[in-house]
């Protein structure tokens, strides 16, 4: 089985005076689509407004950019919004049963990138929106007649409801024109701050690793995903690893730059190159991955296809080389004792994220 696994930058899908949404194409990367996982990214400028809206995808949110991200939520049969208060570094799950708009109430860009599955969407590897409102929205599709019964309006009325707003998927609202506060209180339930969160491990010049499960953010299940955020220092590694419960990894290079190798089937090298800011990546069920950062460091975001993932380890206090007697490693790596000792003793004082070389 040959697979792509060439990391790629998103493709621009609309821009207008509100902002840009970027998607990457299943058709371009065609892993997408076998992995059954998509992205996209949203650019709002001060007063932009995407309109209300729901997908065929579960997925979360990460905060690039920004600090006046407004976004509000409406659940099938619920009887009033949740507006939630957006800030870089946020994580925040978007299921696809739900209705969102979003909005940049600050003085900055607002930049969100979403990373989700895509096991129920019309299209696999991309994420399709259905508009409330806009030239593509729902409304608009319906004649006027079903418009003026649905909402108990005469035609003129109808008309007027379905064809005033002539933008699509995103706009720039005028100056005073007012949108829902945010509720603190929501917010603290429904967004995770991963940037501010403790990390996992910590290791002097390597960087940071924080990770984001249901245990820690319950309302992170709704989706079935978790998240990693990795900081790696100017030059450091993140060890190799897989995911031992079979679920997919998609890594979104959100600073710097770097290098990655991964291995699969029959021990082939399927993937090294250059990862940049801006990069998506996936890495596929049971394959193993390691990053490098180069001088300047990186950082990336991986999202998980499970709520609770399991990683196997090949280096660090959970290594899988350390859990292996003595005779099994020396056989299968064919060692001699002495050199067995040497490689055990590494691999007790090693880390999953790993300093610079002298």
């Amino acid at each position: 089985m040959e697979l792509n696994l060439s990391p790629k930058f998103a493709q621009k899908i609309f821009e207008g005076e509100g902002g840009t949404y970027y998607s990457w194409s299943s058709s371009e990367y065609e892993l997408l689509k076998e992995a059954k996982v998509g992205g996209g990214r949203l650019v709002l400028q001060p007063r932009g407004f995407a309109f209300p809206h729901y997908s065929d995808s579960n997925k979360i949110g990460y905060v690039l950019q920004g600090s006046g991200g407004v976004v509000g939520m409406v659940y099938p049969q619920a009887s009033q919004e949740v507006v939630l208060k957006l800030k870089a570094g946020d994580i925040i799950p978007v299921p696809f049963r739900v209705i969102s708009w979003w909005y940049n109430d600050g003085d900055s860009e607002l930049v969100v990138v979403f990373l989700g599955e895509t096991s129920k969407a019309y299209v696999p590897g991309e994420f399709t929106y259905f508009l409330l409102a806009g030239a593509q929205g729902i409304l608009g599709g319906f004649s006027t007649e079903f418009n003026s019964r649905a909402y108990n309006l005469n035609n003129e009325e109808a008309e007027k409801l379905a064809k005033s707003q002539a933008g699509v998927l995103l706009i720039k609202l005028p100056d005073g024109q007012k949108m829902p506060q945010p509720c603190k209180n929501s917010t603290d339930k429904m967004v995770y701050n991963i940037d501010a969160a403790s990390p996992d491990f910590d290791v002097q010049n390597a960087g940071l690793l924080t990770s984001l499960t249901e245990k820690k953010f319950p309302f992170i299940g709704e989706v079935g995903l978790s998240a990693i955020l990795v900081k790696l220092e100017g030059n450091a590694m993140s060890s190799q690893v897989y995911a031992a419960d079979s679920s997919v990894r998609v890594i979104y290079v959100a600073k710097g730059s770097g290098r990655i190798q991964v291995v699969g089937i029959n021990g082939a090298s399927v993937l090294d190159t250059k990862l940049k800011a801006g990069h998506l990546c996936v890495v596929p069920r049971f394959f193993v991955a390691s990053t490098i950062a180069d001088g300047e460091g990186m950082e990336y975001l991986s999202m998980i296809t499970a709520t609770q993932p399991l990683f196997g380890d090949f280096t660090g206090e959970t290594s899988v080389w350390g859990a292996l007697s003595p005779q099994v490693i020396q056989a299968s790596l064919n060692l001699t004792p002495e050199f067995e000792q040497v490689f055990r003793a590494k691999i007790k004082k090693s880390t999953i994220l790993v300093p610079p070389q002298d």
